[in-house]
């Protein structure tokens, strides 16, 4: 890699080696548990929105892009956590960062169903997205540093699996309590599982790799040696394999901008390509799920039907994720990608022309099986793929902008949603959606890089 002069690299690193020669091991599951545990509830508000905008549009008298609006909130609160998280993963850790971003999205989410109108509610959803936008790109980040490169790939996309299982829960919530209670229960029982962050606080180490990055040593080999007996122990073995000999280049962090290191030749396409991913991804995606109840209301569907049809179709995405799952390892990330992309582009378009026939409900129902699989496939990649591109200095960095310049897109796709379906339609906004997959997959094929089965360090030039 080349680093600009402020970023010679420096030292020897053995912290590498030691956790890849690490077996897999059911410490090693207990961490992924944990850490998708923590994304699954962040997962459950996000999607809160998708199944309660109807009936708060309702409420408070909104025009459509007035709720659109609403919609958009928490993603402009993602854009700053996520800039945020990045930068202060890198400089003060990981683990501290997801603790302290739980709490923020667990006060938010109460706060939203004390809103008394649609201006406070704003403000709450913004701080709820300030929460997740700190929590995602952290989550991925610390679960790269401690999983294997052979397993990495099959970890983080089965830890972004529980993105759709949270999806899926928040219809299931929002369906059993908008029969009996309005959509302000359901922000109170999705502000509750906040007190997981007591199980972070115990289980989950700090990353080693980061320790040594930031030239803490010491701790880093305290942290370490935890991580291998915890190994040893449940896998019953006495020893542990030796680590293969390497040097591996550290850049000097505290002479060093991570944000800079974003930007260096080696590392300027990848940016590139993984920006315009994020971006265009998450602006098709959001403009589709965030509405897709609302759509079906306004197609005829009663509310608690509407929800319930979205929860239906959104189980396509768990066969989605885990093939994906399976595919990052075996066909590698790029293909995987286009393909999810792909895919999905084709089956956006064919669900938008079922529901405007508003056709069989059954049509209805497996299109948006299909639609489903493989954008939660798409995630599943985004999440694997992304950490993979950076150096150790600037992983957390990496992963945070590009998440940040996802939100944007996130940000706009339900207010574009807003301004489109009154002079086009519903056609509009699936063909939004439809262009935005499929330009997001020829920025993949154009600059992307295959990431499969090489080691972090190996990757990002480290």
């Amino acid at each position: 890699m080349n680093h600009p002069k402020a970023c010679v690299p420096t030292g020897k690193v053995s912290i590498a080696s030691r956790l890849e020669r690490l077996p897999m091991s059911g410490y090693h599951r207990l961490i992924l548990t944990i850490i998708a545990m923590a994304f699954f509830f962040d997962s459950v508000d996000l999607g809160l929105m998708t199944f309660v905008l109807g009936p708060i549009k309702s409420e408070f008298a909104l025009t459509t892009a007035q709720a659109g609006f609403i919609a958009s909130a928490s993603f402009i609160g993602m854009v700053i956590g996520a800039v945020l998280s990045g930068l202060l993963a890198d400089r003060f850790g990981r683990s501290p960062v997801l603790q302290t971003s739980m709490i923020v999205w667990g006060v938010a989410s109460y706060l939203c169903s004390t809103a008394p109108d649609a201006d406070a509610l704003f403000w709450y959803r913004l701080l709820l997205g300030i929460g997740m936008g700190m929590e995602f790109p952290v989550a991925q980040t610390l679960l790269a540093e401690l999983v294997p490169a052979q397993q990495r790939g099959r970890y983080i996309a089965l830890m972004d699996g529980f993105w759709p299982l949270g999806f899926i829960t928040a219809g299931l919530i929002s369906y059993w309590i908008l029969r009996d209670s309005s959509w302000r229960t359901v922000f109170v029982v999705s502000a509750l599982p906040a007190v997981f962050l007591l199980v972070v606080r115990q289980m989950v180490p700090e990353s080693p790799r980061w320790l040594e990055s930031a030239g803490r040593h010491a701790r880093a080999e305290r942290v370490l040696a935890s991580i291998e007996r915890r190994v040893k122990e449940s896998l019953g073995l006495d020893a542990l394999p030796a680590p293969q000999p390497r040097t591996v280049r550290l850049a000097n962090t505290s002479r060093c901008s991570s944000f800079a290191a974003l930007w260096t030749p080696q590392q300027r396409q990848r940016t590139v390509m993984v920006w315009l991913l994020w971006f265009l991804a998450l602006l098709g995606f959001y403009s589709l799920t965030t509405w897709l109840s609302a759509l079906l209301q306004q197609a005829g569907f009663q509310v608690t039907k509407s929800v319930l049809y979205t929860v239906w179709i959104s189980l396509g995405g768990i066969p989605g994720f885990l093939t994906a799952a399976w595919l990052v390892e075996k066909w590698g990330r790029k293909p995987t990608c286009i393909a999810s992309l792909l895919g999905g582009a084709a089956m956006v378009y064919l669900y938008g022309r079922v529901a405007q026939a508003a056709g069989s409900e059954s049509l209805l129902i497996s299109t948006g099986l299909a639609m489903q699989f493989f954008l939660f496939g798409m995630w599943a990649v985004l999440y694997t793929y992304t950490p993979e591109l950076y150096g150790t200095g600037a992983r957390a960095t990496g992963s945070g902008f590009a998440s940040a310049i996802g939100r944007i897109g996130a940000l706009i796709g339900p207010s574009l949603v807003g301004l489109i379906l009154p002079l086009w339609g519903q056609g509009g906004v699936f063909l939004l959606g439809t262009v935005c997959f499929g330009l997001a997959a020829t920025a993949v094929w154009l600059f992307g890089v295959e990431t499969r089965g090489m080691t972090l360090e190996g990757l990002s030039g480290d």
